[in-house]
């Protein structure tokens, strides 16, 4: 391929997609999932077929290469290169047709598995491989790859399910593939063009080289098998003599061959009844004995989980919410589903494997997870690679030979073995995954920055493929060859079958076009890492927050594997990422944001700090925090877009908007002196149009008004009562525009029995992270736990009790980690002692010392907070309003939207309201008119109110009304 292609843009002209070579787009798609970064041309969205033949046909008079790509979640390198990427993604994602009657669906490469699936549940169907990354996984990526996920056992590989395949061929042909039989087989392979040579070259295999073949790859019973060029397949086929299937045969060739446009998909009815054993271990290979035994019970998976992970769990905030199963300390939990068609025979079949392996003296724990609490269960194994990836530090867990497959009855023997080959190297690894079919996930304990540990990395993955080969296993079961495996085929497969490898590629791409240096011709597996080994450490000291939690600000950026969990749509659930839920643009992914991140700051910290790319990839950044827990590296771009918009300031200077925002407590306090002129100025047609053109404000929005009187000078004429003491802290945008919440939550607590004293704090800082002004934040933070500290020594047991969720949360989250190290115990101990209002009462209900009265029950939904949710979970919130007298349904909402300043702001209303759109809105809609909306962000309810029309409540405000002391 040539190094200086002709021009893109020129070339091609004629694509009715989108193509971006600018440098923001070609850092986005520098990496994919695996160890490795190449930096390509740019990046073409195609729309359509014809989009895809004239890239192909372009490429091929260019001179040029493509990658094709769909989610860009593999592990292996193969969807990243030096050539144009083609993301599928983007626009050909459409479900084309279903039949119910005969079990299939027609769809594009762009469509996400779990959407698919969805789509096919009220008709009782779904696509049976089921990925890890099921949430964000593209059908494209999982033909290209051949995938198969934790129920292969039961449903085998993608190639399995594939009825027929359309895709453009390296000289722009296009063919719909579907079984041949012989005389339409020798039809086509008679053409002369790029099909009708590959399948000539495919013949004479089948012909003349069927026993090579045979004899060099895996046996047949194995299911993951998927090494090289499926050549295995189209001989078997051969053999059984079942009709040639080249769309099969395309399955696992990553999109070296030709690209996908569309698939038609055998699909299989749901299971009517599942259930979870999960079996816990002292020993890892006693659960890998453990299961030979347990697939004789016809299980519809087996999965481990190793200590590794579980350790991992522990210190991750969404994750710490799915362990309830474990029991004990495991050195491995098996993880077994059974699918039965009744109730009774899913129990007969627990206890029929839970007699046999306590008889056999495997396992210590057995504990059953019915649903819904299987789902838990499951998102904690998904979570695994991401986990291991949020580890501190630069040994990494890393995927490099973690994609191995033996014969199920020698798994004990191979892992034990591959231990001692761990031992010999002196290294550590993680065991996890599909233990049903012979393949564990086996991530050595890495530093791909030390130039000792990447020789290491080579002879390990050198000596891992000498031993697949013994054991007559496959290299890769599931996640591919790509540029980690590519290079160590010839070890496996021998140099005969290699040598017909080649000779597929060249028949079918002679130009090498389409993926060039996967499967065939690779680079060595330690060129094109991420970070080049040896290279001067590029950590930034000068920064505002302390990041020495992930032993660096670059490491914390580095925590980002490229899984790709940020990529989920919102109909997968959760909150993360708002903005890509909206765009579905890789820049607006915590992903894209991160590989930005990382690649400028390699070009150097100084350049990384001040650079319009950053800014542009981070500007629809809504700093919602649920990257810090949905991400399972637990990845924190709110706070790395603090850290760097303070820089971006320092170097080009601060917009009068951001100033406004970021001083809302110190411009709040002089509204206050007169609020109602406040108001007037802020609804006066020219001064309401003048502040938005001056602030840059969207039109469209209802400016927060003023109180006539602010909480404190409220609270100077209160008289409190006598209880348990416990201090109030009222933020800035509850002392200035909803008073009424902490009167309310003042007389709540009096009345519950508890003295409410003022806590001695007027801002936390949130406006100014928010804004970027992490400098002011930091002095802020340091004057906070200055005055306080001595007040929280001499009243240890004292609570600090807050009611915006943003503005306590700060004390937790950002201000231990911003603070002066002089500051930093103390600020623990702030940290420690904050609840929000309703988490305070909760602790107290759990603990007996309060009770509300009965009252008439009445329906609520709750919204919660992104801080909240991602932080400490709207669990307390719903179990104190029920307790209140309320029938709560917590809504699966997601981001409102607003997220503080950025729904107020011109260029970013129109996203606010659609990401209010995706489900907030809707679901609210749904609710009777007589039904309580409860929300206990100030931004929420604005979004609520101007979204809707509907007004939101604060939970103090319903408490104070369940006890009769709302005034």
């Amino acid at each position: 391929m040539a190094t200086n292609p002709i021009n893109l843009e020129s070339a091609l002209a004629g694509l009715s997609g989108e193509l971006h070579t600018d440098k923001l787009h070609r850092l986005l798609y520098a990496q994919d999932a695996s160890i490795y970064g190449i930096e390509p041309l740019g990046v073409a969205y195609p729309r359509n077929e014809a989009d895809l033949q004239t890239l192909v046909r372009a490429a091929a008079q260019g001179g040029f290469s493509l990658v094709p790509r769909a989610g860009g979640t593999s592990l292996a390198g193969q969807a990243m290169g030096a050539g144009l990427v083609v993301d599928t993604g983007r626009f050909m994602n459409q479900i084309l047709e279903l039949n119910v009657e005969e079990k299939w669906v027609r769809v594009q490469p762009g469509v996400i598995l779990d959407d698919l699936n969805r789509y096919l549940a009220p008709h009782g169907l779904f696509f049976g491989p089921d990925t890890s990354t099921s949430n964000r996984c593209m059908i494209g990526g999982m033909i290209g790859n051949n995938s198969c996920g934790s129920h292969s056992i039961l449903y085998g590989n993608t190639m399995r399910h594939v009825l027929e395949l359309r895709a453009v061929f390296a000289d722009g042909t296009c063919e719909t593939l579907e079984p041949w039989d012989a005389q339409t087989f020798e039809r086509h392979a008679r053409r002369d063009d790029a099909l009708g040579r590959g399948l000539r070259a495919l013949s004479q295999i089948i012909e003349t080289q069927g026993d090579v073949v045979e004899q060099n790859y895996p046996p047949r019973s194995l299911v993951r098998r998927n090494t090289g060029y499926p050549l295995d397949d189209v001989v078997f086929r051969a053999k059984d003599a079942l009709p040639f299937h080249l769309g099969r045969f395309l399955c696992g060739t990553e999109g070296t061959l030709g690209i996908t446009v569309e698939a038609k998909l055998g699909l299989v009815p749901k299971p009517t009844h599942k259930i979870l054993v999960c079996a816990h271990f002292h020993a890892l290979i006693e659960a890998l004995e453990a299961t030979v035994l347990t697939i004789k019970h016809n299980p519809a998976a087996v999965e481990l989980i190793d200590r590794k992970i579980l350790e991992c769990t522990k210190n991750n905030l969404e994750q710490t919410r799915n362990r309830s199963f474990v029991q004990g300390d495991p050195d491995g939990v098996l993880v077994i589903e059974f699918y039965r068609d009744t109730v009774d025979e899913l129990e007969a079949a627990a206890r029929a494997l839970i007699e046999e392996l306590t008889a056999a003296n495997k396992g210590y724990a057995f504990p059953i997870v019915r649903s819904p609490e299987d789902n838990k269960v499951w998102e904690l194994r998904k979570a695994g690679l991401g986990l291991l990836m949020g580890v501190p530090g630069d040994v990494k867990a890393i995927s490099f030979v973690e994609d191995t497959a033996v014969d199920v009855t020698v798994l004990p023997a191979y892992i034990a073995d591959f231990m001692k080959l761990m031992e010999k190297h002196g290294k550590d690894s993680v065991y996890h995954a599909h233990a049903s079919v012979g393949e564990l996930h086996l991530r050595p304990e890495i530093n791909l920055k030390d130039p000792a540990d990447v020789r290491k990395f080579v002879e390990i993955a050198n000596d891992s493929a000498e031993l697949v080969r013994h054991y007559r296993g496959s290299l890769s079961g599931e996640h591919g060859d790509g540029r980690v495996r590519s290079p160590l085929i010839k070890t496996v497969l021998g140099d005969d079958v290699y040598a017909l490898h080649r000779q597929v590629k060249a028949a079918f791409d002679p130009q090498s076009i389409l993926n060039p240096g996967i499967i065939v011709d690779a680079d060595p597996i330690d060129q094109h890492l991420r970070i080049p080994p040896g290279k001067a450490d590029t950590e930034y000291t000068n920064t505002l927050f302390d990041w020495s939690a992930d032993l660096g600000f670059m490491r914390a950026v580095e925590k980002c594997n490229g899984a790709g969990a940020c990529r989920k749509r919102a109909e997968a659930g959760g909150t993360m990422c708002p903005s890509y839920m909206v765009s579905l643009d890789e820049k607006d992914s915590t992903r894209g944001r991160a590989n930005v991140f990382r690649n400028l700051m390699l070009e150097g910290p100084d350049r990384a700090l001040k650079s319009h790319e950053l800014r542009d990839a981070l500007d629809l950044c809504l700093s919602c925090k649920g990257c810090k827990s949905e991400c399972p590296a637990s990845v924190d771009m709110a706070r790395m877009k603090a850290e760097f918009t303070q820089h971006y300031h320092d170097a080009h200077g601060v917009s009068l908007s951001s100033w406004f925002f970021a001083n809302y407590e110190r411009l709040s306090r002089l509204a206050a002196i007169a609020p109602g002129l406040t108001n007037f100025i802020m609804t006066f047609g020219l001064t309401r149009w003048l502040m938005g053109v001056a602030l840059k404000l969207a039109p469209q929005r209802t400016l927060p008004r003023y109180a006539a009187q602010p909480f404190r000078r409220w609270w100077k004429s209160h008289a409190p009562s006598a209880g348990t003491p416990v201090w109030l802290y009222v933020d800035p945008f509850t002392e200035y525009t909803d008073p009424e919440i902490a009167i309310a939550a003042t007389l709540s607590l009096e009345k519950l029995g508890y003295s409410v004293e003022l806590f001695p704090v007027r801002d936390d800082g949130r406006t100014q992270l928010s804004k970027g002004f992490v400098r002011a934040a930091k002095v802020l933070s340091d004057a906070n736990v200055e005055a306080v500290k001595a007040l929280l020594a001499e009243k240890p047991e004292q609570r600090v009790v807050g009611l915006e969720p943003s503005a306590l949360l700060t004390f937790r989250d950002e201000t231990p980690d911003l603070v002066s190290p002089k500051n930093r115990a103390d600020a623990h101990v702030l940290a420690q002692r904050c609840d929000l209002f309703d988490e305070f009462l909760d602790r107290e209900l759990s603990a007996g010392n309060l009770e509300f009265p009965p009252t008439d029950r009445k329906p609520l939904v709750l919204h919660g907070h992104c801080h909240q949710k991602a932080l400490i979970g709207t669990g307390a919130t719903a179990r104190v309003l029920n307790a209140a007298g309320y029938d709560v349904q917590t809504l699966s909402t997601g981001c409102c939207g607003m997220a503080g300043s950025f729904g107020y702001e011109r260029e970013h209303y129109d996203l606010s309201m659609r990401v209010g759109e995706l489900r907030l809105f809707p679901a609210l809609r749904a609710t009777k008119d007589d039904t309580i909306v409860a929300a206990p962000g100030t931004s929420c309810r604005h979004q609520i109110s101007d979204g809707t029309g509907r007004n939101a409540e604060h939970p103090a405000i319903l408490v104070a009304r369940a006890l009769g002391c709302a005034r």
